[in-house]
């Protein structure tokens, strides 16, 4: 529950605009890697300090990627850099918040989640946010990932339209990995429900209901991450900030309809995973019905031989039968026919 619900306590009484860290520190250090390009060249470099982050000059675009969040001093050091407001800081550093978008005139902040499969194969999902500016794009990551290697290698190779475009359709293309990556994850949490539904159908144990339990908290991450990135990107298209062109509108569009996809498959899944819990309770509870009449019919079946054997155990001096030779016989013999006849009405009234 820890995972899904922010832990704030840090923050209590201290006045808006706070940059406090907020989250795991997922980073050794704070890594800075500026790449600056147009439609005929590109240079990337890795800075020691903000205060090498050169301004976006005229005619180039300054994709600038900040990986880890720990180092407030760094994040404050850029906000004053590139004239960006407190509050945009404050949401920049904590890690928890809920995908959103803000136009805040001369830049549009926009806050996200990158989902993706952890060493363990388990779902997991980090914060990764974006300052839109004229001419630049900073993106704020927790970690060092490999999510935006294709953006950066098409900006190197000059492959595709990137280097042609506007600071925009750069953030366009960082939005598109992360909205991509989410289809792998929803495939693989896919494979894991058609295991479990064979499982269920088959002999369904208390391991299925941990993996039941777990896929159900994957999802969980899953939503809470993949809902508001349909507001985000659907904010993005209606924005009519001059830092928006027509021309990347149609892109921000796709994006759109992927993650309207997104939102279906989650739906779908979390669908699938409730009907499948259903199916395990009903199925234990099959079973244990099933388990309690193999038990009635055995209790029924020795209530009237009990009811002999009890009888014939009485210790009176004067029973008939006593002194009889074939006594034993018959009393077993009377027990093995009312044996067969109880056995033979269970079959016919099909309880067998």
């Amino acid at each position: 529950m820890s995972r899904l619900i922010s832990k704030r306590a840090g923050k209590i009484g201290m006045p808006a605009g706070s940059i406090v860290h907020i989250g795991e520190r997922k980073a050794e250090n704070v890594s800075i890697t500026v790449i600056a390009y147009n439609e005929t060249s590109a240079d990337e470099r890795v800075v020691a300090s903000v205060d090498e982050i050169a301004q976006p000059r005229e005619g180039a675009i300054t994709w600038i990627d900040v990986e880890g969040l720990h180092d407030t001093a760094v994040i404050e050091a850029i906000g004053r850099r590139f004239n960006i407001h407190p509050l945009i800081l404050e949401d920049i550093v904590n890690t928890t918040g809920r995908p959103k978008t803000d136009d805040c005139g001369d830049y549009i902040f926009v806050r996200t989640r990158y989902v993706f499969l952890d060493e363990q194969n388990a779902v997991s999902s980090e914060q990764v946010s974006f300052i839109l500016g004229e001419r630049f794009v900073i993106s704020f990551q927790e970690r060092q990932m490999d999510i935006f290697d294709p953006v950066q290698e098409r900006i190197k190779s000059g492959k595709g339209r990137t280097r042609r475009m506007s600071a925009d359709y750069l953030l366009y293309a960082l939005l598109d990995e992360i909205v991509d990556n989410y289809f792998p994850v929803l495939e693989r949490i896919g494979e894991n429900i058609e295991i479990l539904e064979e499982e269920l159908t088959g002999n369904p144990s208390k391991r299925t209901l941990s993996s039941l339990h777990t896929l159900r908290r994957e999802m969980l991450i899953l939503k809470k991450s993949a809902w508001p990135l349909r507001e985000v990107v659907a904010a993005l298209e209606r924005c009519e900030s001059k830092l928006m062109h027509d021309e990347t509108n149609i892109f921000f569009r796709d994006v759109y309809d992927h993650a309207i996809q997104i939102m279906d498959a989650t739906e779908t899944l979390r669908d699938m995973l409730s009907g499948m819990l259903d199916i395990y309770l009903s199925s234990m509870s099959n079973r244990i019905n099933e388990i309690m009449r193999v038990l009635t019919l055995i209790a029924t079946i020795f209530m009237p031989i009990t009811f002999i054997a009890g009888f014939y155990g009485m210790n009176f001096k004067y029973m008939p039968e006593l002194d009889w030779k074939w006594g034993y016989a018959a009393v077993i013999g009377v027990m093995a026919a009312v044996t067969g006849w109880m056995l033979l009405l269970f079959r016919r009234r099909k309880w067998l």
